[in-house]
């Protein structure tokens, strides 16, 4: 394990619908990209070199400061065998680590439980935005859910419990069609999530929180700043999670992509800053990932649903660099004869993060022994 001078804490940003990693970290000198994509393809000249043979997407700047400051590992061609392009399975998969059958534990549930066994801090685990991600889940595990930091401190009992139930209403309609309604009635009855309580510590963080860092007004920039609050108020959340949507740019992807990836990036630009300002940056590992990636080629005005994708870890103790292979986009190496094959199966950076980062037994968690990485500077 890393060893830092404060407790480990990992965020997580989700990008939901399936960001196109060709398009975010660009095979540029590649002629089957260019001939892949007449209309989507990044031109060479427009691109910010990384190395010989890959460009970052012009509006990914902050994050190519950020990689050439040797804070960003680059993890090329994550998935998983047999992929499933749908959004729900894909997303399911991600979050529960189990590819064959349908379960209610996530991967970050049953690792809070880990790092909090008696579940003694109600906000050890932290969501921002909408619903409760599956990833959290796990029966009897304190998480809390938060879409408005700044009202969730002063709810009073009957706003508290709306609020906790539209996260877990949320759940409970995705997944009681899968799973059943007595599994979901078990985890909804048994789930230790005190809204009263969490509202109760979260009460003081925006009132402690000064920077002369300005976010921009979108969801993840306000969720990484609410990240940001609550991780420097020092309260003992250890996992947060946040969600930025739109990503599955079937259309009008020259105008959606890239304003996502201003967002996405300047506000992960923006957070670190932010947290360096505070001198509570060196424990704090951030993982960016997507469901799946897209298809290789455009379809005149969008990208379809693909495989093997791309994921980041960033952080000042992370080892910054490429980390696999770029997938092949010669046919042969095709998956599905049309998309981006993978070369790391993400439970191998589920379990980096788990043994190295957070100090938790990865095999329990994600259901087996997975090759690690090394991404993390001792």
């Amino acid at each position: 394990m890393t060893t830092v001078s404060a407790p480990p804490v990992l965020v997580v940003v989700q990008l939901s619908g399936g960001n196109d990693f060709m398009n975010t970290v660009v095979p540029i000198t590649d002629g089957i990209y260019h001939d892949s994509r007449p209309t989507l393809g990044v031109k060479e000249k427009d691109a910010l070199p990384l190395n010989d043979q890959l460009a970052w997407n012009p509006v990914a700047a902050p994050l190519k400061e950020l990689y050439d400051q040797g804070n960003v590992a680059i993890i090329q061609g994550i998935g998983y065998e047999n992929h499933n392009r749908s959004h729900f399975r894909g997303m399911d998969i991600w979050h529960t680590c189990e590819p064959d059958k349908i379960v209610t534990e996530g991967w970050l549930g049953k690792t809070i439980r880990e790092l909090d066994p008696s579940g003694d801090n109600v906000v050890t685990g932290i969501s921002f935005g909408k619903g409760l991600p599956r990833a959290m889940v796990s029966p009897g595990v304190p998480v809390t859910s938060v879409s408005d930091l700044d009202s969730f401190g002063v709810m009073s009992t009957i706003t508290a419990d709306q609020q906790r139930e539209e996260a877990l209403g949320v759940f409970k309609r995705m997944y009681t069609p899968a799973v059943g309604s007595g599994i979901v009635a078990d985890y909804l009855s048994h789930t230790g999530t005190n809204a009263l309580a969490s509202a109760q510590i979260l009460g003081s963080v925006p009132g402690k929180y000064s920077s002369t860092v300005e976010y921009a007004s979108n969801s993840i920039a306000k969720s990484l700043r609410d990240v940001a609050r609550v991780h420097t108020a020092g309260i003992g959340t250890r996992v947060f999670y946040t969600q930025h949507g739109g990503y599955d740019t079937h259309a009008t992807q020259l105008a959606v992509h890239p304003k996502l990836l201003t967002e996405l990036t300047t506000a992960i630009m923006d957070f670190f800053q932010d947290l360096r300002d505070h001198n509570a940056s060196e424990e704090v590992v951030m993982l960016v990932f997507s469901e799946f990636g897209r298809r290789i080629k455009d379809n005149g005005s969008g990208t379809d649903h693909g495989s093997g994708g791309g994921a980041f870890l960033i952080g000042d103790r992370v080892r910054g660099g490429l980390y696999g292979q770029y997938p092949s986009l010669e046919f042969a190496q095709l998956a599905n004869g049309e998309d981006l094959g993978y070369n790391i199966d993400f439970r191998s950076v589920y379990s980096t993060l788990l043994d190295q980062w957070l100090g938790v037994e990865a095999n329990p968690i994600v259901n087996g022994s997975y090759e690690q990485l090394k991404p993390f500077i001792e």
